[in-house]
């Protein structure tokens, strides 16, 4: 017997379609557009090929902010993995404190970036800010407006008061998610508390942490609002990402082609990125062997 096909369906699906071209697709056609022209004003437009990606790969501007970027998402990572693994693991499983404890982690999540950047840049002030205050009482200089190092660790630390809470979250979803049977075989093997931990419950949270780990990268690397409200990109450029170079460049210079072209080079960084994030964490999850004491 034939099986027939109900076309019927694509009716359902055309709204979203719809939706993602108006906001996603003709956008992306917009830029690539006016990434491939230049301008005299006037609304006037002339071909300029592939100049402006060759002037933004060629820039030492472009290089400095994406190796900016790189870092501060090779130390966010660095920092709000291991830390989110190691509060989730500590989060009861059970009992009157579990909501209490989702709800305290859910709480910096709800605030709007702009709203982190300029609690931070209060919170951060030697004159009028409490952390500000507390490290110059204990005889530390310290002043983000000025000194490079102190910018980088006001913006890290801001981020990973952020965002951490995300990756608790995730694991801890994927830590409840676990079996008692695999804990009571355990207890009866005689495991030690790193055997759990390293034959059970990571190789359980391996598909969490992946989507933790891809969402943090893509979310770091993409920041602006919060260090543009707190340094504004400086001191001089020390904290200038490329998000924050590539307003610079649309509008506070209005290049618009070069900053066209420049904002696609970025996304398909992100891209590139992302799917090599995701190849070597599922390659490394696949090739791991499922052995051990606790099992």
């Amino acid at each position: 017997m034939e099986k027939t096909w109900n076309n019927k369906a694509w009716f359902f699906v055309l709204p979203v379609l719809l939706l993602v071209a108006f906001s996603a697709v003709i956008p992306l056609m917009t830029v690539v557009n006016y990434s491939v022209q230049d301008s005299f004003g006037n609304n006037q437009f002339f071909w300029y090929g592939a100049d402006w990606f060759r002037e933004v790969l060629t820039s030492e501007r472009f290089h400095d902010a994406l190796l900016r970027n790189l870092l501060f998402s090779a130390i966010i990572l660095a920092i709000e993995v291991p830390l989110g693994i190691l509060v989730a693991l500590a989060m009861p499983k059970k009992g009157i404190w579990v909501p209490v404890c989702l709800v305290l982690m859910a709480l910096p999540l709800l605030i709007p970036w702009n709203v982190v950047g300029t609690i931070w840049q209060v919170f951060a002030r030697t004159d009028i800010g409490l952390l500000g205050y507390t490290v110059d009482a204990l005889g530390i200089d310290y002043n983000y407006v000025r000194n490079v190092l102190d910018a980088w660790v006001t913006v890290v630390v801001m981020d990973v008061w952020h965002w951490t809470s995300l990756v608790v979250l995730l694991c801890y979803a994927g830590l409840v998610s676990i079996p008692d049977a695999y804990y009571q075989a355990a207890k009866i093997d005689g495991a030690s508390r790193w055997a759990v931990f390293r034959y059970i419950q990571l190789p359980k949270m391996g598909r969490v942490l992946l989507i933790a780990v891809l969402l943090r990268f893509m979310d770091s690397f993409m920041i602006y609002t919060e260090p543009f409200v707190v340094t504004g990109g400086g001191p001089g450029n020390s904290t200038t990402f490329l998000s924050i170079d590539l307003v610079k460049l649309a509008i506070g210079q209005f290049n618009i082609g070069e900053a066209a072209a420049m904002s696609l080079i970025y996304f398909l960084i992100i891209l590139l990125l992302s799917w090599i994030f995701y190849t070597v964490m599922t390659n490394a999850g696949n090739d791991k062997p499922m052995t051990g004491g606790a099992e």
